[in-house]
């Protein structure tokens, strides 16, 4: 599992009660009721993580922008 993939499974763990991401082919299992406000929280959540990991990543610069 990626950075990514375990930050948000966490997410889904603290936030939605989702045990995991993967799916698992029951409905049961892959779908979930959740209140709008855990889902918010969870977005949030990620939201903060992602800011946390572009702040850590090494700005590129003016050469390497260019090249795109």
């Amino acid at each position: 599992m990626n950075q990514i993939d375990t930050i948000l499974t966490l997410i889904a763990q603290k936030h939605l009660g989702i045990d995991t991401l993967q799916t698992r082919h029951a409905d049961s299992l892959d779908f979930h009721d959740t209140a709008v406000w855990c889902i918010r929280d969870a977005l949030e959540a990620a939201f903060k993580e992602g800011v946390e990991l572009g702040a850590a990543m090494p700005k590129a610069s003016e050469a390497e922008i260019a090249k795109d």
